[in-house]
């Protein structure tokens, strides 16, 4: 396996980009999921743009996700740092592929609801999002303690790319 010094501008700006998406998702996720109710008790909905950027948006970050695993099988991605302990480098490299295998199921349950009218689906995509929400979190709380407890810069790798 490839171990760069740090990430490349690309390797930094996908998970960006893929994190505004999600946002977006939850933000503006309401006009879906009244459209989805009115097709399940069968009666008429009003268009809104917002449910089509919804299944864009949707789609593009399955696109993301993908580019963004395979730049990280071709450049490969730094080493941890050295005073992580080993238990909780296990745990970021189980949650860093997590990230990848739960959006894409996000994207393609939610598809998979809206265009094939898959109610199983539809409700995988709903217990799927508290996973990801979990992780999010998870994520998000791994960053003071990085900076408090362990006294290391790895978020610098997230917002400059290796020289």
């Amino acid at each position: 396996m490839i171990h760069p010094n740090g990430y490349s501008g690309t390797q930094i700006a996908l998970p960006w980009r893929v994190a505004l998406l999600v946002a977006g998702q939850y933000i503006f996720k309401d006009p879906i999921s009244t459209a989805w109710d009115a097709i399940r008790q069968g009666t008429e909905y009003a268009f809104d743009p917002l449910i089509l950027a919804h299944v864009a948006s949707g789609a593009l970050i399955l696109a993301l996700v993908l580019w963004r695993l395979a730049l990280r099988l071709k450049r490969g991605v730094p080493l941890p740092p050295e005073n992580e302990p080993g238990p909780l480098k296990t745990l970021s490299h189980v949650a860093h592929w997590a990230f990848y295998g739960v959006l894409a199921l996000m994207s393609v349950s939610g598809a998979l609801a809206w265009f094939a009218d898959l109610t199983d689906a539809a409700q995988v995509h709903n217990i799927v999002k508290v996973v990801l929400l979990a992780l999010i979190a998870l994520h998000l709380l791994a960053i003071p303690f990085h900076r408090i407890i362990l006294k290391n810069n790895v978020m610098v790798r997230m917002i400059r790319p290796a020289e």
